[in-house]
């Protein structure tokens, strides 16, 4: 019987949290910068954008996605000027 848990190596406890965090970065990136086409555009577009940013630093195994995110992000910011040049307000609506 053993009473304490097994002993593991430093690079065992710092690189897997670490990746599966920046995964969850990246998904989260994309899906936010998904909803900042709709929504908020001023908020989740730049959220994205340092979430995707964020990601790709800490060698996320999701590139693509963080790529996604943001470009999506980028998007955001893009669909929020050009609304806001036509409409010449702060906000838009469809």
């Amino acid at each position: 019987m053993q009473l304490t848990a097994p002993a593991t190596s430093r690079t065992d406890l710092g690189t897997r949290p670490r990746t599966r965090d920046a995964d969850g970065m990246a998904v989260a990136s994309f899906i936010l910068g998904l909803l900042g086409l709709l929504v908020l555009n001023l908020f989740l577009g730049p959220i994205a954008i340092a979430l995707a940013a964020v990601a790709l630093w800490r060698g996320t195994a999701r590139r693509g996605r963080a790529y996604l995110g943001l470009a999506l992000g980028v998007a955001d910011l893009a669909v929020l000027l050009t609304a806001m040049e036509l409409s010449h307000t702060v906000s838009w609506s469809l």
